[in-house]
């Protein structure tokens, strides 16, 4: 759910737009692949990043969709590949972390950087200012900074202000999510991550499904369009480059599951 004190929230896009339809069935065949975000789409959006609950059955839905699908699954999430299996334990799954930063192939094996890492004056400037303003939480990862403000929204604009700021002085990106601000190194967005992914011989030639709840999902949404498939937006409705929408968390891990049960009952 976009935030709206966010700069993404649907008052500066005029009218809200209109509702999109819950998707079809997630059919288990050789030519699905399935892309999912973590917080927000996998999990609910906890005060704190290491505070989220992950639910019991979870890992393991992910690591037997993956096996149904021969592999065409993927994780591809804003957190750090280390992050992920800190909550998720040792999935065998392929991921992408760091937003698209950390690319990992397939289960257990080697991780490839697509981007430089973060220099680390950019986080000892953002810890100052984070401090300096009621201590924002920071969250340092290989390729990117995070900075919340959900404790804080009066800090939001002149956290806004400073991030542009060394985006603009070293050349990195930034991002706006929920009550968040990221700084990240070019080459880390989880539409260069679907694209990678997509040249591999598992995922090539097959129809993308990317699920993903918040603005830093727009690169996949747009990315899977690019290969023939489609986004699926989860919690409420803003503009979008999703066909779909799940209602949030809960929905996502029905539809996921249904697809499991479907595949047994054949």
């Amino acid at each position: 759910m976009t935030d709206p004190s966010d700069d993404t929230s649907l008052a500066e896009h005029g009218a809200e737009p209109r509702d999109l339809p819950q998707p079809p069935p997630l059919r288990i065949s050789p030519q699905t692949s399935l892309f999912l975000d973590f917080d927000g789409t996998l999990v609910d959006i906890a005060d704190r990043p290491d505070a989220v609950v992950v639910a019991r059955q979870l890992p393991g839905l992910i690591e037997a969709l993956s096996q149904r699908l021969d592999g065409r699954l993927a994780l591809v999430s804003g957190r750090s590949l280390d992050a992920l299996e800190t909550l998720l334990g040792p999935l065998g799954v392929a991921m992408a972390g760091s937003h698209g930063g950390e690319f990992r192939p397939a289960a257990g094996g080697e991780v490839y950087p697509l981007a430089d890492p973060l220099p680390g004056s950019i986080v000892e400037d953002l810890t100052g200012f984070a401090l300096a303003n009621g201590g924002l939480l920071v969250e340092p990862k290989p390729f990117s900074v995070a900075v919340h403000y959900r404790h804080h929204p009066h800090a939001r604009d002149n956290l806004l202000a400073r991030a542009e700021d060394l985006a603009a002085m070293h050349g990195l990106k930034m991002k706006h999510g929920k009550q968040v601000i990221e700084l990240v190194m070019p080459g880390s967005d989880k539409g260069s991550a679907v694209a990678r992914f997509m040249d591999l011989p598992q995922f090539s030639g097959t129809a993308p499904l990317f699920v993903g709840d918040d603005v830093t999902d727009e690169d996949a949404f747009r990315a899977v369009i690019r290969f023939g498939g489609n986004g699926i937006l989860v919690g409420a409705m803003r503009p979008t480059a999703a066909t779909w929408r799940l209602a949030g968390v809960a929905a996502v891990h029905d539809w996921l599951a249904a697809a499991l049960e479907e595949k047994t009952k054949a």
